[in-house]
């Protein structure tokens, strides 16, 4: 059996983004993305899925432990909705620190969508990509799914200037509780 998954990038998709979070006491949910992750999962039934791109590894500017800990932070912040993520991936390598070979996960390519898919038995027809850059569009569109661009984070800016005529999004919203009640109406028509 398959199941329907909503793919979300995590820095300015769900909490602030202050740039490279590696500290978990500075993480801080975004307006409304406590109901929208409830409304997903909770009442749409979608399987959660972060896929983001943690470059300060390969920076040295923060540890892996430190991205796990960042991430069990927000499933604490988030839990007060009832809901939480169900599984974080993320690419740690960037083409300026680390080898091009080790390159390949981080988005736009579609890898992580791709393996984390094939690993939670994701129905990607009935799924989406939401993110705040022009790179989660690309990621999005690339594994074959619909694809959201929220304003928060970097949204406001790619929309003006980093997305082509390819990169069109299915739908742009204000934000993730949105963007929520966008997939709720499309999963309803």
């Amino acid at each position: 059996m398959k199941f329907p998954a909503i793919f979300l990038d995590r820095d300015g998709t769900i909490n602030h983004d202050p740039g490279y979070i590696g500290n978990p006491d500075i993480v801080e949910l975004l307006a409304g993305a406590g109901e929208a992750i409830a409304l997903l999962k909770n009442q749409l039934g979608f399987m959660l899925i972060v896929i983001s791109n943690q470059s300060g590894i390969s920076r040295g500017i923060m540890t892996e432990e430190d991205v796990v800990l960042v991430n069990e932070r927000l499933n604490e912040l988030l839990s007060p909705y009832g809901a939480t993520i169900d599984h974080f991936y993320f690419c740690p390598f960037h083409p300026e620190f680390s080898p091009a070979e080790k390159c390949g996960c981080r988005k736009p390519s579609p890898e992580l969508v791709l393996k984390a898919a094939e690993a939670h038995s994701v129905d990607m027809s009935k799924s989406y990509f939401v993110g705040d850059t022009a790179n989660d569009i690309r990621c999005g569109k690339r594994a074959g799914l619909k694809t959201i661009l929220v304003k928060t984070g970097y949204g406001t800016e790619h929309e003006k200037n980093h997305l082509t005529i390819d990169d069109t999004p299915n739908f742009i919203a204000e934000n993730l509780l949105e963007a929520a009640k966008f997939i709720q109406s499309d999963i309803n028509a």
